[in-house]
């Protein structure tokens, strides 16, 4: 009767082929994964949005009318505006990348609605006297725009805009005393932190 003859464990060499192919599926996922999100998210120019609008709930918090409190605020969100868009680019430069990709087409595109019932929402509220309901609107929107637009970019990004809706609800159950306090928490606090997270992780 012949001897069975035992299972050859695998060499050193096989050991190196199998890891080399999983480190290259990895790879091909990964890339495969990024050519359809947008990756050009600011991490810095988050983290700059951030500290620019803790002088503006500071600023706002001083004003003495509505409309002084109102300018402050959309001066904040031309200038945040300003600097995402400024950042991105860079950041796309700098990746070989185009910032008018498809990825970022949708990404703007699942933003624009939340962004345009804001701003129309905005008026109405002001025209009706209701200024104390709009930073609740405005960081529940935005929130809702992130998170939407999130779907198609980094995976940090949809959790921003979950915090943007939490910082939102408590502006919409608490006092209105603490609305300068939660916008400056929203979108000074959440913008530096998650700046912060996507500067490191994301590659500036």
């Amino acid at each position: 009767m012949a001897a069975v003859r035992p299972i050859r464990e695998p060499g050193p060499e096989a050991l190196g082929l199998h890891t080399q192919a999983m480190d290259n599926l990895r790879f091909i996922r990964s890339a495969m994964e990024n050519a359809g999100s947008f990756t050009a998210v600011p991490g810095v120019g988050g983290v700059l949005m951030g500290a620019t609008a803790m002088f503006a709930a500071f600023a706002a918090h001083l004003s003495r009318s509505p409309l002084a409190w109102l300018g402050i605020w959309s001066v904040e969100a031309l200038l945040a505006l300003a600097i995402g868009l400024a950042f991105s680019y860079r950041k796309a430069l700098r990746g070989g990348a185009s910032l008018l990709s498809k990825p970022f087409r949708r990404f703007v595109l699942a933003m624009v609605p939340a962004v345009f019932v804001g701003a129309l929402l905005t008026f109405t509220f002001y025209r009706a006297g209701l200024t104390q309901l709009m930073p609740p609107l405005w960081l529940l929107l935005y929130g809702v725009g992130v998170s939407s637009g999130g779907a198609f970019s980094v995976r940090v990004v949809p959790l921003m805009g979950i915090c943007f809706l939490g910082v939102g609800t408590v502006a919409a159950l608490g006092p209105a005393e603490w609305a300068d306090a939660l916008m400056a928490a929203g979108f000074g606090g959440l913008h530096i932190i998650f700046g912060l997270v996507i500067a490191r992780k994301f590659g500036g």
